[in-house]
């Protein structure tokens, strides 16, 4: 890959606020100057109309949510169908902001992110999907998720998968987990379905085979079912 690519890469991945996509929920809090005016767009005042007060204290949690389609949409008050995959949350706010003015009068749009889903597989001690409920974590967070890596990981070469819309396929990133740099990557934050692997170091596993031969057929079924992990996980998507 040449430097004018990889550069191009990077400056794209950097958080710039992640993509929308299908099953994504996202708690979106509509405000004006007319208090009244902007009832009718907010799921939670809408909900609370109708229960008394100690159940609509709950359901204004719930309520606020909005569940991204199969078919990228949005169901919301007053305006109907909104498409939003692909958007940032920057673009889909300002398309609310200007579709409500036509209703009010300045109305400003809060967009939250509630779940974000990653994979964590290969050399770690609880590998598998991991949901979090916020719209940011690093690569450090996510590993801790994970129990950290095994004795037998290869701190070195960590590869993070990362699928493009547009381009329909993944990105290889490999990262040094040993290089205090790392904080300073545009890929230390990570997107929403993103894939951590981590390598087995293979120093380690020839040290450890001298010694139990038997350990090389280990290695191979866990090689093995590795690759069929990440391979069900992207088609499961």
């Amino acid at each position: 890959m040449s430097n004018h690519n990889f550069e191009k890469e990077a400056n794209q991945a950097r958080y710039l606020g992640l993509k929308i996509k299908e099953g994504d929920v996202l708690e979106i809090v509509v405000s004006a100057f007319d208090d009244i005016a902007v009832k009718p767009f907010n799921l939670n005042t809408i909900s609370s109309t109708n229960n008394t007060e100690d159940v609509s204290a709950v359901n204004n949690v719930v309520a606020s949510q909005y569940l991204v389609s199969a078919e990228g949409y949005l169901n919301f008050p007053v305006l109907g169908k909104i498409f939003c995959q692909g958007m940032t949350k920057l673009q889909l706010k300002e398309d609310l902001e200007q579709r409500l003015k036509v209703y009010l009068t300045d109305p400003i749009v809060n967009i939250r992110l509630i779940n974000l889903s990653v994979n964590i597989i290969g050399e770690v001690k609880n590998p598998g999907n991991k949901t979090i409920n916020n719209e940011r974590i690093n690569l450090f967070q996510a590993l801790a998720l994970a129990g950290d890596m095994t004795d037998a990981a290869d701190r070195t070469s960590v590869k993070l998968l990362r699928y493009s819309e547009e381009s329909k396929k993944d990105s290889i990133i490999v990262l040094d987990f040993s290089d205090v740099s790392i904080i300073n990557s545009p890929y230390y934050y990570l997107q929403q379905n993103d894939i951590l692997y981590v390598e087995p170091d293979r120093n380690k596993q020839i040290a450890a085979n001298s010694t139990n031969p038997n350990r090389t057929l280990f290695w191979q079924l866990m090689t093995i079912a590795v690759s069929i992990a990440a391979v069900l996980i992207r088609f499961t998507r």
